[in-house]
């Protein structure tokens, strides 16, 4: 299958990675600065040096050439250049399936991927799927094993690639819940700063799991909202990503609560990173969507306070440990 990856980034160069190993990929990056990188190291210095990109990934700047003859596209850009990718797709007329990777919400509207798509196609004119699940860039791209969810209401376009994108070290489970896999993606990011927070803090593994406990009841009570169906919060795309980005080391947005609580700036801990850490763009627009739908989500609220309104990370803490008792299952 000739595929085309759209985004050079962390996770899309791990996929291309893996997958070259069975299909021919194309991968795109829209910096020609980058690709002269790429072509000239035959490695993403940015964030897999140690990663050689094999002579069957073919490297291109032109979205046109990227998109010629393909089988299938795989966008995986942040959320917040999701929109331009699709209509810049749409544009050149593409006919293939699209699915994306892309975890969180578009940020002026705050729209799930889904509902972007929406507004670039008519319902009946794109074939598409969303992919997600506990899935550290670095791990695919070593060829670990990684289990994820593809979500698409075309049940034949969801087996049919699941099958083809399936390995040995890459499982592929199959799901029609696009809202649901696409909202824990979204939001899990955001409770798993809290988590860092409160590791860089010191409270300890049992207020970790807490955070974990209590971040996913309001994933859950979110995603109901909008849509989701209550399995897919209890599968990889819903617990397992929240378990992962919240207790592991490779995560960005961990990395961000880890620095918040050792007093820095949220601008300077994102120039720190130098990647895209998509907790703290979505975090506001969960907080927007909640008000909305009159969801309370009181860990989102925290973390809004300390990346939005300057409230120091121990002070919102306090503030959270400090509510009322309420019975915990309360959806």
């Amino acid at each position: 299958m000739n595929l085309a990856i759209l985004g050079a980034g962390a996770w899309g160069t791990a996929l291309a990675i893996n997958l070259s190993a069975r299909h021919q990929v194309t991968l795109w990056t829209k910096e020609a600065g980058h690709l002269s990188e790429l072509m000239t190291n035959r490695a993403n210095l940015s964030f897999f040096p140690d990663f050689p990109l094999s002579d069957a990934i073919y490297l291109t700047a032109s979205l046109a050439e990227a998109l010629e003859n393909t089988d299938l596209v795989l966008i995986v850009v942040p959320v917040a250049g999701f929109g331009d990718i699709l209509r810049s797709i749409a544009k050149i007329n593409v006919k293939a399936p699209v699915i994306w990777g892309c975890k969180g919400f578009e940020p002026k509207a705050a729209k799930l991927p889904h509902q972007v798509v929406a507004d670039v196609f008519s319902d009946n004119e794109l074939t598409c799927g969303v992919i997600s699940g506990p899935s550290f860039a670095e791990e695919v791209a070593r060829g670990l094993p990684t289990a994820l969810t593809l979500a698409s209401e075309n049940d034949d376009f969801s087996r049919e690639m699941a099958n083809q994108l399936h390995s040995k070290n890459l499982r592929i489970y199959t799901s029609r819940d696009m809202i649901g896999v696409e909202t824990g993606g979204a939001i899990k990011n955001v409770i798993t700063i809290a988590a860092g927070i409160s590791d860089g803090m010191g409270y300890g593994h049992n207020a970790r799991a807490a955070l974990i406990t209590r971040g996913l009841m309001e994933i859950t009570r979110l995603g109901l909202a909008l849509g989701g169906k209550m399995e897919t919060f209890m599968g990889l795309a819903g617990v397992g990503d929240l378990l992962l980005t919240c207790t592991g080391d490779l995560s960005r947005n961990r990395r961000v609560g880890l620095l918040l609580a050792a007093g820095k700036s949220i601008g300077d801990i994102l120039n720190e990173l130098g990647h895209v850490a998509e907790g703290v763009h979505t975090a506001q627009a969960v907080l927007q969507l909640s008000r909305k739908l009159n969801v309370n989500m009181p860990i989102t609220e925290a973390v809004c306070s300390i990346l939005h309104d300057g409230m120091p990370a121990r002070a919102a803490v306090e503030t959270l440990l400090n509510r009322e008792p309420k019975t915990e299952i309360c959806l």
